[in-house]
């Protein structure tokens, strides 16, 4: 039997082949007006943010040295943790065979700060600042207990790698304000002394299953702030011009052959690498930023690729109308001689975190730029290893640990959720990171439970199944 011919080229056969597990019309349709698409698909409500900087601290920051002030801790020092308290927690590999928990509490001090009356440590003194501005959630809580599956789940709403990160859904719903630059940017630091640094992924920021235009594009410090990004020796811009175009003509002629969206999202990529070309060289050179703008960044603002840095660049990647940038800290990971691995943290990221905070609010963007600080989990409150009176470690720690929000939205001034005295579980308003993925998806103007993608025939979203918008800290 003759195969009906549905196109000169394409028969019945191949067509179905090629396209069965495509997204139709409407993702097509997205690929090549993504912003049109998401004004008319996913845009759910009118967003309190535009923007997301999320300072991720990768490592795990110690809530109980940081946010979560524990004071009656200081009596029951080198005390066997109550078996109660820890119940029938999973611990990691580092201290399973410990045959005693030690109390440690913290060695630094704590004070109020602000009209609110927030308490926090004395290694956050400009942080402390904008007490009355930042929302402390001091009952997060997740189920992973090492670092790359916690932080994929943060980043991704599942412990196995291989869906988008949340910048991807970020671009995907919503579109880029800047056609010139990617929706969604990484940055990553590494810490001024030495410390136990976690290695970070690609995949972090990849798209996963979304089509690949809506991937993080990792800016890093040297001459080529994007990998690959200038032309090679003896190509100049009208030759690279050419050339984009030759291969964006073979492309639509594979496009319309097999109707592949990863055809039309390859050429779509290429033609913005065209125009970064022109617009990160000047984004990424901060020579021209004024002198009282380092000096308010601190000591280590001048050092390309540092945290402080990193911090001015977010601000000018916001300026400029980048969707979500993530900028990830290395070395929160104090398993031992922790009070001198916190001093060096926060001598690299107190100051600049305030710093880039202080700019969004007098340049007016903090009103619609939401900002995030934490990490993957929190740290144990029994010492791993050897404890003294002024040194100890602390082990991973899943069930309750802090991270802080603030501008666009959020009810600032506050604590929220409660943990039990010894900082290790939550009595009061647990928060999950699925229910701080779809706050923060609410804040930026979309349901998280209708940002979906399909994908091998299921619908797919950032917060799986689950998360809740935790309404009390939104102004």
């Amino acid at each position: 039997m003759k195969t009906q011919t549905l196109h000169p080229e394409l028969s019945r056969r191949h067509f179905l082949s090629r396209t069965g597990t495509g997204i139709g019309a409407a993702a097509l349709a997205s690929l090549m007006n993504p912003r049109l698409f998401a004004a008319t698909q996913l845009s759910h409500f009118s967003p309190k943010a535009k923007r997301v900087i999320w300072l991720t601290q990768a490592g795990a920051p110690s809530q109980l040295d940081l946010f979560d002030y524990k004071p009656a801790l200081a009596s029951q020092f080198d005390q066997d943790l109550p078996s109660s308290v820890r119940g029938e927690q999973r611990l990691t590999g580092m201290t399973a065979g410990q045959k005693r928990f030690p109390v440690a509490p913290s060695v630094f001090k704590f004070q109020q700060h602000g009209r609110s009356g927030m308490w926090l440590s004395e290694l956050l003194p400009h942080t402390a600042k904008f007490a009355d501005q930042i929302c402390v959630i001091r009952s997060l809580h997740t189920e992973a207990i090492n670092h790359d599956p916690a932080m994929t789940l943060l980043q991704t709403g599942h412990q196995i790698g291989g869906r988008p990160a949340f910048g991807s859904w970020v671009s995907y719903g919503l579109g880029s304000e800047n056609a010139d630059l990617p929706a969604f940017v990484a940055l990553i630091s590494r810490p001024s002394g030495p410390t136990n640094a976690q290695p970070l992924h690609e995949r972090m920021w990849g798209s996963g299953f979304l089509p690949s235009r809506h991937q993080g594009v990792r800016f890093s410090s040297g001459k080529d702030p994007v990998l690959f990004l200038s032309n090679p020796p003896g190509i100049t811009t009208e030759r690279r011009r050419a050339m984009l175009d030759d291969v964006a003509t073979l492309n639509r002629m594979k496009f319309a052959e097999y109707q592949d969206p990863e055809t039309q999202a390859r050429i779509d990529q290429y033609e913005l690498a065209f125009r970064m070309q022109s617009t990160v060289p000047e984004l990424a050179d901060l020579s021209k930023e004024p002198a009282d703008i380092f000096d308010r960044y601190g000591p280590e603002s001048k050092k390309p690729g540092s945290y402080a840095a990193n911090c001015i660049l977010a601000r000018r990647l916001a300026e400029r109308g980048v969707r979500f940038i993530q900028l990830y800290h290395r070395g929160w990971d104090q398993h031992n001689n922790l009070p001198s691995g916190l001093k060096s943290q926060c001598h690299d990221t107190d100051q600049p975190t305030a710093a880039l905070l202080a700019e969004l609010q007098v340049r007016g963007m903090l009103e619609d730029t939401l900002v995030i600080w934490g990490g993957e989990f929190g740290r144990t409150v029994y010492s791993q290893g050897v404890l003294t009176k002024d040194n100890y470690g602390r082990d991973h720690h899943p069930r309750c640990y802090s991270v802080w929000m603030a501008g666009a939205g959020v009810k600032g001034g506050q604590a929220f959720g409660e943990t039990d005295d010894f900082s290790y579980n939550i009595v009061k308003d647990p928060v999950h990171i699925h229910d701080l993925n779809a706050t923060a998806l609410h804040l930026l103007g979309l349901d998280h439970t209708r940002l979906t993608y399909r994908f091998q025939g299921r619908d797919y979203r950032l917060t799986d199944v689950h998360g809740e918008i935790v309404k009390a800290i939104i102004a």
